[in-house]
Parts: structure tokens; sequence; C-alpha cells
């Protein structure tokens, strides 16, 4: 019998639940290289201390030396709003200045981190926004991809999708017959992700989401976040493209554009913006990389009229 090809061969996933910022941190492995990537990374904060730690970071460690998976990439779906990315973090503890020291962590590899190519538009913006100097962001990402650019993860094929809407940058990574969606949609119940973040755009959303729907029924769709309420069931990291074509509370097929691009405006004018958001943005930004002189830059809002 023949070896699956990179075009057949599927992953091993191991989804991973960070409870505080209902986010979906995912290791994906190759069976046969246990070559791996990591996909959309947590680094824990603490806004009432601005404490960082690395919990959540360090369980997926754990977990990557506990299958002796050697990891080659570290994959960002987009600059987070509701979560720090560990991503710096995770290079820096899987890959040592010291070679005998790095083949014993990480097999001799240095893993690269990746995002798609339209993150220098969002750097720049909120470069500007926070007054970041630009040797703080500006190459920071080992990689950048191109629409549909395809890599290798030992005998995997990758394929990078761009899906716009939620943020201009956003992109989905396709593995076998599983696609990482980061914020595109979420499990039926929950909907779709808003658009009110600046670039995003529900128009664009709406497209992402009809080429999620044209692959095949049985493709799983991991989701970068769920919100089950309290005790109604288990976070889900997927559906099926089936299930949510029939079940999206937001996007079910024949959903017209109009339809949903009215409602979800409607909706994203109510929203309150993510406890995380100033942090988030000024660190993923700079690929999980802190501020040279430590600190972080939030806004104050006053009250109209009123000035000191």
């Amino acid at each position: 019998m023949s070896s699956p090809t990179p075009q057949d061969l599927e992953p091993l996933i191991h989804p991973l639940f960070d409870s505080t910022t209902s986010t979906f941190t995912y290791l994906v492995a190759c069976p046969s290289t246990l070559h791996a990537v990591v996909i959309d990374s947590v680094l824990d904060f603490d806004p009432a201390t601005s404490r960082i730690s690395t919990t959540t970071a360090d369980s997926l460690l754990s977990l990557i030396r506990s299958h002796n998976y050697k990891t080659v990439k570290i994959l960002e779906t987009h600059v987070h709003a509701d979560h720090l990315t560990a991503s710096r973090y995770l290079q820096t503890q899987l890959a040592s200045n010291d070679a005998e020291e790095e083949e014993k962590k990480n097999g001799g590899i240095k893993p690269e981190i990746c995002i798609g190519k339209r993150i220098v538009q969002v750097q720049e913006r909120f470069a500007e926004r926070y007054g970041i100097p630009r040797e703080e962001w500006d190459g920071v990402f080992d990689r950048v991809f191109e629409d549909d650019e395809e890599f290798r993860v030992g005998d995997l094929k990758v394929k990078v999708k761009h899906l716009p809407g939620h943020t201009p940058d956003h992109v989905g990574y396709m593995v076998g017959s599983n696609i990482f969606c980061g914020d595109s949609l979420f499990d039926p119940e929950i909907g779709s992700a808003r658009c009110d973040f600046p670039g995003g755009n529900a128009h664009a959303l709406y497209n992402s989401v009809q080429t999620l729907f044209s692959l095949p029924a049985q493709y799983r769709i991991y989701t970068g976040h769920d919100y089950p309420s309290a005790d109604s069931r288990s976070p889900q990291p997927y559906t099926t493209v089936a299930d949510q074509k029939l079940l999206n509370k937001h996007l079910k097929e024949g959903t017209t554009k109009d339809q949903f691009v009215n409602w979800r405006q409607e909706r994203d004018s109510g929203l309150a913006e993510p406890k995380l958001l100033h942090q988030a943005l000024q660190v993923n930004v700079r690929a999980g990389r802190m501020p040279r002189d430590g600190m972080l830059k939030v806004p104050l809002r006053m009250p109209g009229g009123w000035k000191l």
C-alpha cells in the first residue's frame, strides 16, 4: 500500500481552550514526522494588576513536549483584540541560542512566527494610534503569507486562505479536511464575529463565510472562540460545513448579504469594546514582543466638554 500524500494526509489536532478569554488555541501535527504548528496562542494577562503570566502557554509547551512534537511555525490568524499572543514567548522557549540545548528543546528548529501579508496595514494603523516606534513592529513577523500560499508541515500540506471581514488581515489555515478559521465564524448558536474594528467590513465577512461554505460538507471548521451559555454545553472547537450552513444563527444558507450586513451593523453599533483591546493590539502588532519601555498606553474617555 502506498503512503498517503500531503493532499490526503489528515493532521493530529489538539484543541486547548482558555476560559478567561474564551479562546481556542490549536496544536496541529503531522502524524508521520511529528512536525507541528501552533495556531492562535494565548499569553495570560491580568488587567487589574497589569501582570503577565505564562500558565496557559506553559501548558501548551508541556503538551508539545509530551508528544515529542517539533514545532516549525507559530501561526496567527489575525491581530487579536481580546487576548495577548504568546507567540514570542513560545518561540523563545522552543528555541535557544545554544545549539546543544536547542537540539534538546525542539529538534534544532526555531519556529517561525507567521501571519497573512496584510498585517502591515494593521501595524501601521495601530502604531500611529498608540505611538509605537517603527523599530518595534516593522519586520517582527518571521514570515507573512500570500493569499492561497501553501507550505508543508512535515508531510502535511497547509493552505492559507484570506478571510477578511472581522479584520482586514484575517486568514485561515486549511489542513487536510480541516480549516482553522479564526474569528470568521463561531459555533452555530453563537454565529459570527463583529466587524466594527478598524478595517472590518460586514460585506467582506459575508463573502469570507461563503468561501467557507463552498468547502465539502464534511469538512471541519475550527473556530477561534466559543461562548457557550452557562452550563448549556462544553466549548466546541469545531463544527462541519454542513452544520454551519444549516444552523448558523447569523449566516445559515439562504441568508442574503443585505440581511446579514444590516443585522451585523446594527448589532455592532451597540457592542462594548473588548476588555483587553488596547493592551492586546499593542502587543500583537509586535508579534508578541513587549514594549521596550515596558509601558502600554490606554486612552482616557473624558465626559463631554470636560477638560483638566
